[in-house]
């Protein structure tokens, strides 16, 4: 087993509890010892994985070498740290390792696992050209937030994580806003509430952001689009990954763009079979357009803090029947009970999941511990 991983299993995901300042104070400390490339900063609540990893592709296109830091993985840790078109080996992310705990000294027993990853991405892409840094959860405080930055990207805000950000969009914003503090590029928003915060900031930082204007495709996204067949979310993904290429002096040729080399971002694994870690509203909502002249068989579970009835009402309509995955965190409580409880309330039929059936179409969705459990299960059988 690899070095960094025994050493994380040891690792807390978080502290009860927060101390915001903790991050800052460890890394004003230790900085001098890394070369940082430029790096992009991404923020938002939908879509910061594909839109980083687009621009990831897009650096590679034009010969860059390029770094992207994204969470969480799914089946395996290094899925975290992309560089120069793979995924890091664990023999090198060991000897890396070896040298930050040296860097770090009595630091290194002060940081979750959250915090030392990103700390080691600092370590991990210092030859790189570019370094794509996406945000865990919020902005302000989120431990991404430390390191210098050349451009940040705002994806969609919607209602996510309420008990750390906010209950309300506004207030979620801002705490994702508060990190930006420089040119930025905006995706096109869902919420006017996100659009008052960003401009807000806009007006503090005095500096005119980036807007991605939504369904302002050219041919060139149209035809790559058709290609991979891409839903429309990815299509504004991609819209907001080649606009902050060109902020930062890059003219994209998408004819030498492979398809999105991303796990769970609904991916097509199978001609009857889609997977979406998308856990919140915003993402059902997509996911019920994209499927809404089919009926589908939904893989789902949730845990007990998302918002599951609203986010099984949104899919009813193309839902056939669900089927509950089981899925386990010694940190969080599954609402399987609770899901079934709903769905009978529903009238839509409910049963364990436990085969795939070829003459159904199947949607899995509910989280990255869904995607995960279902993908073991299919590598498997």
């Amino acid at each position: 087993m690899s070095v960094l991983l025994k050493y994380l299993e040891k690792k807390p995901p978080y502290y009860d509890h927060i101390d915001y300042g903790r991050m800052p104070r460890i890394f004003r400390a230790v900085s001098h010892n890394f070369h940082f490339p430029k790096i992009v900063h991404i923020i938002g609540t939908n879509g910061k994985g594909s839109t980083g990893r687009f621009l990831a592709q897009i650096f590679e296109s034009a010969g860059l070498r390029v770094g992207h830091y994204t969470s969480p993985h799914i089946l395996e840790f290094n899925e975290r740290f992309y560089k120069n078109g793979a995924h890091m080996a664990y023999d090198e992310l060991d000897a890396l390792h070896e040298k930050l705990l040296k860097i770090l000294g009595a630091y290194e027993s002060e940081l979750s696992y959250f915090e030392y990853a990103t700390i080691l991405a600092f370590l991990a892409y210092e030859e790189c050209d570019y370094m794509i840094l996406e945000a865990g959860v919020g902005g302000e405080f989120d431990a991404t937030n430390i390191a210098p930055k050349e451009l940040s990207i705002v994806t969609p805000i919607s209602l996510d994580h309420q008990d750390l950000l906010g209950k309300t969009i506004k207030e979620i914003a801002f705490t994702k806003l508060q990190s930006v503090n420089n040119a930025a590029v905006i995706a096109p928003q869902e919420f006017y509430e996100a659009v008052e915060i960003i401009k807000q900031r806009e007006a503090i930082l005095r500096l005119e952001f980036i807007y991605v204007k939504k369904n302002e495709y050219n041919s060139g996204v149209e035809k790559y689009a058709a290609l991979h067949n891409l839903p429309p979310f990815l299509k504004e993904n991609l819209l907001t990954a080649l606009h902050a290429a060109a902020a930062l002096g890059f003219e994209a040729d998408l004819s030498k763009i492979k398809k999105l080399n991303l796990k769970g971002r609904f991916e097509k694994i199978a001609a009857n079979i889609t997977i979406d870690a998308g856990h919140n509203i915003s993402a059902a909502k997509v996911a019920a357009e994209f499927f809404k002249d089919k009926k589908v068989i939904l893989v789902y579970n949730s845990y007990k803090d998302k918002d599951y009835k609203t986010i099984l009402n949104i899919l009813s309509p193309i839902i056939k029947r669900v089927e509950i995955i089981e899925i386990k965190n010694p940190h969080r409580s599954s609402a399987e009970k609770e899901i079934k409880a709903a769905l009978a309330d529903m009238g839509i039929e409910a049963k364990d999941f436990d085969k795939i059936d070829k003459n159904n179409e199947y949607l899995v969705f509910g989280s990255f511990s869904v995607v995960e459990k279902f993908l073991r299960y299919f590598h498997e059988k």
